[in-house]
């Protein structure tokens, strides 16, 4: 996360300051920082933390250290001493901390002051706000401030106790620095906790020492028997305690680098961008409405204890599947793990597979029916062929056009479902048979002479099935069938396309006509217009044909509860009625 981490503090004769800061550098160290380890020093002190390596290195100086050390007045003063220890967290010439992160080959440096100019002055425009304007109620707690120049601030104020200070406490605030101020608001909860928790560690230590000062020497006493000496002469030169002294922990500042560095990097890896091409789609919004649906039913029946009961009816699911099992399945339990496994290759593993198994005529003929509506048949011993079958044939729908029975014991009316899985002994009504709004799919065991020539070399157990498709409605050979047909048997003919390439065809084309039914919805149901005008319509879209036209109305009831609802509300918004006029 590109930020500053900064430990701020509001000394009583310098105002703000700014303690101990930690940022993020992508690029090598700035000039000095690399130089190696100060003469005189020990060996430098590696450590791993995290997957971050530790270490301690030389810097240059920044420019509020700069003006410190020019000073050469004679004599010690005020605001020397506060320099010195108060307004002070490494010490002159201290080579300040880095943390390299060697999964990302970054770099976390820390040390009183960031060495850029620039950025000097943004954390230190930060840390006077925070101290001083920029303050919640009670002066305790955390607020955002910021703007487009100087950055954005996400700042938490807090008070450590000082037996030394005026009021025993002493004022202090945590900024986090950025120029992204959503990436900033969204990591408000990440922030609050994780700063609050290194507040609760400073403040504890504080209070042990508090506390054992007040024992051993109360102040409160002590300051009413020299009510009238004045306040800075009375305390003889100690206004400005450091925060070590104050928590009584020689590492405090090591142990910020490491809180402070791991802040940064946790942050960061949270939060990842994701590109959002446009709305969302009718089949992402009839999944969420389904998952609604499903997740309030399920509410519903929390705490209820019901025995399950047998249905005679098979469940229904609408763009999902639930299979049923076949009795058959259990008739052989020592073979069963045996005929798991060979079942799966009793699969269809996309619509190009598919019409290379049953050929162009017929799986244009079962296509068409698909994209009508039209109630699908498949008859077959084998579930899990039928189950991929449905999963390939579903991607030519919209989701909420999608109504399955996986397998069943019984035939079940058209309403109910328009993909159907029925065991070979269930008889279907002569009616249904001759039906031009269905298509049976009867999958038979091949004889010999009928066996189909290998495709694929894993796919050979699909040569032992003979398919047979009909329908009570043929189409004909030479039937120019709905659009969106032809444009998906070219690109299933299309042999540069992979796979994959045609799944994402077959979503854009889907995506295509659900634009179009939208129009026609709104026409057609919402601004109720006339057939005339209608006809116009469909003539501009290219959908002025049979097929198409009656495509568009059986898609259109995949539509979403949520656009259906939103164009309603709009049309009697008194607005858009104004606007109309």
């Amino acid at each position: 996360m590109n930020a500053i981490v900064a430990l701020c503090h509001f000394c009583e004769l310098h105002g703000p300051r700014t303690l101990f800061c930690t940022e993020v550098l992508h690029s090598p160290l700035p000039q000095g920082a690399s130089s190696g380890d100060i003469s005189g020093q020990n060996e430098q002190a590696e450590e791993e933390e995290g997957g971050i390596q530790m270490s301690s290195r030389i810097r240059s100086h920044s420019p509020a250290e700069g003006a410190s050390a020019d000073s050469s007045s004679p004599g010690p003063k005020k605001s020397d001493m506060c320099e010195a220890s108060g307004c002070r967290s490494l010490a002159g010439g201290h080579p300040g901390y880095v943390s390299h992160d060697k999964e990302t080959s970054i770099k976390y440096v820390s040390h009183q002051h960031p060495n850029h100019p620039q950025l000097f002055s943004i954390v230190r425009q930060a840390c006077v706000r925070s101290l001083s304007c920029e303050v919640c109620p009670g002066r305790e707690g955390p607020i955002f401030f910021g703007d487009e120049q100087h950055g954005f601030v996400f700042s938490h104020t807090f008070f450590i106790k000082d037996s030394l200070a005026r009021g025993f406490q002493r004022w202090y605030s945590i900024i986090t620095i950025m120029m992204d101020r959503i990436y900033l608001i969204n990591s408000w909860p990440f922030l609050l906790g994780k700063i609050r928790g290194i507040i609760d560690e400073l403040q504890g230590k504080a209070l042990k020492v508090f506390e054992a000062e007040q024992y051993g020497c109360p102040q409160r006493a002590q300051r009413m028997n020299t009510a009238f000496t004045p306040f800075l002469h009375q305390r003889n030169g100690n206004a400005a305690r450091s925060l070590t002294s104050l928590t009584n922990d020689e590492n405090l500042w090591a142990c910020l680098h490491t809180s402070f560095a791991w802040l940064l990097k946790a942050c960061g890896s949270r939060l990842t961008e994701k590109l959002l091409e446009g709305a969302p789609t009718e089949d992402t919004l009839v999944q969420m409405e389904k998952l609604a649906d499903l997740k309030e039913e399920s509410e519903g029946w929390d705490g209820s204890e019901e025995e399950e009961k047998p249905s005679s009816q098979p469940d229904v699911v609408e763009g999902q599947e639930l299979s049923k099992c076949s009795p058959e399945t259990s008739l052989m339990p020592d073979c069963n793990s045996w005929n798991v496994a060979h079942r799966r290759l009793s699969v269809f593993r996309s619509l190009r597979h598919m019409r290379q198994v049953l050929g162009a005529s017929a799986f244009r003929m079962l296509a068409w029916h698909v994209l009508m509506g039209n109630q699908v048949i498949w008859k077959a011993r084998d579930t899990d062929l039928v189950q991929s079958a449905f999963d390939v044939l579903r991607t030519m729908l919209p989701v909420g056009c999608v109504r399955i029975i996986p397998y069943s014991d019984q035939y079940e009316e058209a309403y109910r479902c328009n993909f159907l899985g029925l065991s070979p002994h269930v008889q279907i009504p002569s009616h249904i048979l001759s039906s031009e709004f269905a298509v049976l799919v009867e999958v038979r065991a091949a004889t010999r002479s009928n066996l189909c020539p290998t495709l694929f070399d894993e796919e050979q157990s699909l040569n032992k099935y003979e398919f047979v498709v009909s329908s009570g409605s043929p189409v004909a050979a030479d039937r120019v069938g709905p659009t969106i047909l032809n444009k998906i048997e070219a690109a299933l003919t299309n042999q540069n396309l992979s796979v994959d390439v045609v799944d994402q065809c077959l979503v854009c084309l889907k995506e295509e006509w659900m634009n179009k039914v939208k129009v026609l919805f709104k026409f057609t149901k919402v601004d109720s217009r006339p057939k005339e005008d209608t006809q116009k319509l469909l003539s501009i879209l290219g959908a002025a044909e049979e097929d198409n036209v009656k495509l568009l109305k059986f898609w259109m009831t995949g539509l979403s509860k949520t656009y259906k609802s939103h164009l309603m509300s709009t049309v009697r918004s008194p607005t858009s009625s104004e606007s109309r006029n």
